[in-house]
């Protein structure tokens, strides 16, 4: 049995782990589209892309804010904010780190297996 001191521990090592990025965006690919609805739940499929309203603004007509499905490459063209992968789209959405975006994506994929 392990002790609660040894718990913590370990809870405090696995907060300060390494995030490998790319890694975590690649086993992520696989799941875009199940993320993005998680994510963005009002969204539709166009083409290669996914196009949704923007929920960090007062956004009211679809076609300004979209993610590419195959690589996660996602721009909002009325303001300028854009990024390159789910893991910094995740983070923008939810006004957190991308750190912090990460783990929270980790929990789903482990969650997921």
């Amino acid at each position: 049995m392990t002790s609660p001191c040894n718990q913590l521990k370990d809870a405090k090592q696995e907060k300060h782990e390494q995030i490998d990025f790319n890694l975590l965006n690649r086993q992520l690919t696989p799941s875009i589209l199940p993320l993005l609805n998680l994510l963005l739940p009002d969204g539709s499929l166009a083409n290669l892309e996914y196009v949704a309203l923007n929920p960090t603004r007062c956004d009211h007509h679809l076609g300004s804010f979209r993610i590419n499905t195959l690589t996660g490459k996602w721009a909002d063209f009325a303001t300028g904010d854009k990024g390159g992968d789910i893991v910094s789209l995740w983070a923008y959405v939810e006004g957190i780190s991308q750190t912090d975006a990460a783990r929270v994506l980790q929990d789903i994929v482990r969650g997921a297996q």
